[in-house]
């Protein structure tokens, strides 16, 4: 699945969201790692009867304790998975069903949050959260039929564990966007 010429009106926040202006025009590629050539990430999707990957690429996510670690996410037609690439680990697989939205603000940063209602949330920073938005939002579409919501605050709430929530907060600043996560 390819989503490399998305024209305005299927992108997920045109309008919305302030974006980069190299942002606009990047050609999507999907897989970025080149998952096929690595026999781990193979095992992982075959194991679980995934054979198309829509996207996959290095991102970093936040922990509960607020650390940040490099990850891969490889999104399929039926899951996202999240990989530890240090150890080869597989560190979660989510249903896309599960889903229920994204959170970004509207301000030109890189941070997402994957809410899904019975289980904890994630918290991620990718320079590539265009794709991966627009990515998710087709693939559920394809999926289960229901369009998932991507939401713009500027301020939310994520479970960064189940018992334990975060709240980010982003700025307009000179020069750029101030992000603040802070425990609830």
């Amino acid at each position: 699945m390819r989503y490399s010429n998305v024209t305005e009106d299927q992108e997920p926040f045109m309008g919305v969201k302030v974006r980069r202006k190299a942002s606009f025009r990047r050609e999507y590629k999907g897989d970025y790692i080149d998952v096929r050539s690595n026999p781990y990430l193979m095992k992982i999707l075959q194991k679980q009867g995934d054979k198309e990957v829509s996207f996959a690429d290095k991102v970093l996510k936040f922990t509960a304790s607020g650390k940040m670690k490099r990850r891969i996410l490889m999104i399929t037609d039926f899951a996202i998975y999240i990989v530890d690439p240090e150890a080869d680990a597989l560190k979660r697989r989510i249903a896309l069903a599960a889903v229920e939205r994204m959170c970004l603000s509207e301000l030109s940063d890189n941070f997402f949050a994957i809410i899904i209602p019975t289980e904890y949330d994630v918290f991620m920073a990718s320079t590539r959260k265009t794709e991966i938005i627009t990515v998710l939002v087709e693939a559920t579409k394809s999926a289960s039929n229901y369009e998932l919501e991507v939401c713009f605050p500027n301020s939310f709430e994520y479970n960064a564990t189940a018992e334990f929530v975060k709240e980010v907060q982003f700025e307009e600043v000179e020069g750029g966007v101030k992000t603040r996560i802070l425990k609830k």
